[in-house]
């Protein structure tokens, strides 16, 4: 009995996996590239994506052990100092850098530039970020802000490294393809004159 008017074909699931007068080598090297790809790309995109991480995290943690706190004083008044850059927003947040003086580890009096609150005065004492020898280093992130770089740093190297493993896997399936359809080509070409014979007679 035919197939009812209208219905589709059944699909058959894993068809390459299958013995078939029909399927050919390169069927059987395409399901395998598949399966490769797939196992390739979670495991690399996984040990990208977790060495990733680790390294932004540690990264992070010597920024956090090798920063500390210093007291500086104000040298100038913030009223006569140069506006903080503007937020993503567009828009200020009133803060200045303003010159200030501040004393190094080893004892010796050091200069630079910090944020200072609009309309502080001179000799007013702000917080800045030092490392070990006394130079103003940029704050370090606090812990939430350190664990949303570092799964970010990890999601971002995962996707980009699965993805490059699906482009390649999709430029070698695209060969098999075409080098499948030279070989269809091919043998057409050798059973046209006699299939066209026999529709004739």
């Amino acid at each position: 009995m035919g197939r009812a008017r209208g219905t589709r074909p059944r699909r058959v699931w894993l068809w390459r996996w299958r013995r078939s007068p029909l399927r050919r080598r390169s069927d059987v090297a395409e399901a395998w590239l598949l399966l490769v790809t797939l196992v390739l790309t979670l495991l690399a995109g996984t040990v990208a994506g977790l060495a990733a991480a680790g390294a932004v995290d540690r990264s992070l943690a010597e920024r956090r052990a090798e920063s500390r706190t210093a007291p500086a004083v104000l040298t100038q008044d913030a009223d006569d100092a140069l506006p903080s850059p503007v937020t993503e927003d567009g828009s200020g947040d009133g803060r200045v850098w303003v010159k200030v003086r501040w004393t190094a580890p080893d004892g010796t009096g050091r200069t630079g530039r910090a944020e200072a609150g609009p309309g502080d005065e001179e000799g007013h004492v702000v917080t800045v970020w030092t490392d070990d020898a006394g130079r103003l280093v940029p704050e370090p992130p606090g812990e939430a802000d350190a664990r949303f770089q570092t799964v970010m740093a990890g999601l971002t190297v995962a996707a980009a490294t699965g993805g490059t493993v699906v482009i390649g896997g999709w430029l070698v399936r695209s060969r098999i393809r075409r080098r499948r359809s030279e070989e269809w080509e091919a043998e057409w070409r050798r059973v046209e004159p006699s299939w066209r014979r026999r529709m004739k007679g």
